[in-house]
């Protein structure tokens, strides 16, 4: 099998998240989806939209969300537009909170848990999507990058639970740790099956804390920034920032790899590549 490219970027700038699509050779087409991480209120790392703004205008994107599963200032459709307009979001581009209407199902198919995954009701109204995925530690998931972005990120409130749970909406934070990771493969799957193969993957590793920027009080990076990362396999994206982190040699990685291997967030990674969605073994092209 050929080894995926990941393209690589070392200067972390707005400009340079636009070369690093353009290097991919694709051009999203029709209605384009913009899938990035809005930033809980509080948070203090999150990837603000002036650094954001270049690449949603380079493809004419509507910034998409979902609301959260957790209770928060973006777990209702009010209260997550309020933070879209806090934050900025809605002053660079148009905004889909996808499920505020409601939520619809896809097919998950020859997923390891799932067979069908809640994600927002206007997903079909998209085309193409581009994945701008910050990347940095996360709580419960190790690490947050392309394939926590196409997963949890765009199942509704309702699916996010689901994925959590392992399908038990009602106890959904205390499920199977390593069948909850492999659930969000699961669901990351049918999106990459629904735009058909009509996506670009962008990772910054940039702010990199140990936190998610779902996360309100977080801790600050410990590491320094590694650069902006390409490709059109989320699996090989994924996995090649795991590398850099591992092959740093900034003293601060130590509590981002400890956050990484205590949850063991690798497995999102086995069990994405395990069902297909794409490969671990990628070639890195430095631009």
């Amino acid at each position: 099998m050929e080894k995926s490219k990941v393209y690589f970027i070392k200067e972390v700038s707005p400009e340079n998240v636009v070369r690093a699509y353009e290097a991919l050779g694709v051009e999203l087409k029709g209605n384009v989806a913009v899938k990035l991480h809005s930033g809980e209120p509080g948070n203090q790392n999150f990837l603000r939209p002036d650094f954001m703004k270049p690449a949603v205008d380079r493809v004419g994107g509507t910034i998409v969300e979902c609301n959260t599963a957790y209770d928060g200032q973006r777990d209702t459709t009010e209260a997550h537009r309020k933070t879209m307009q806090l934050h900025g979001w809605v002053e660079i581009a148009d905004v889909d909170i996808m499920d505020a209407e409601g939520e619809m199902t896809i097919p998950v198919v020859g997923g390891r848990h799932l067979d069908k995954n809640y994600v927002g009701k206007t997903l079909p109204e998209y085309d193409s999507m581009l994945v701008l995925s910050h990347f940095k530690g996360h709580p419960m998931g190790g690490y947050g990058g392309a394939l926590k972005n196409i997963s949890i990120g765009i199942a509704s409130s309702y699916g996010k639970k689901y994925i959590h749970g392992v399908k038990n909406t009602e106890n959904y934070w205390h499920a199977d740790h390593d069948s909850f990771l492999e659930c969000m493969a699961d669901a990351a799957k049918s999106i990459v099956d629904h735009f058909g193969g009509k996506m670009a993957f962008v990772n910054i590793m940039k702010n990199m804390s140990v936190d998610c920027d779902c996360c309100a009080v977080a801790e600050d990076p410990k590491i320094g920034d590694i650069g902006i990362l390409s490709s059109l396999d989320p699996v090989a994206l994924d996995q090649a920032c795991l590398d850099l982190v591992y092959a740093s040699d900034d003293p601060g990685k130590g509590d981002l790899i400890e956050r990484i291997e205590s949850r063991n967030g690798v497995h999102t990674i086995e069990a994405a590549a395990a069902i297909g969605i794409g490969g671990r073994e990628y070639e890195l092209i430095t631009l």
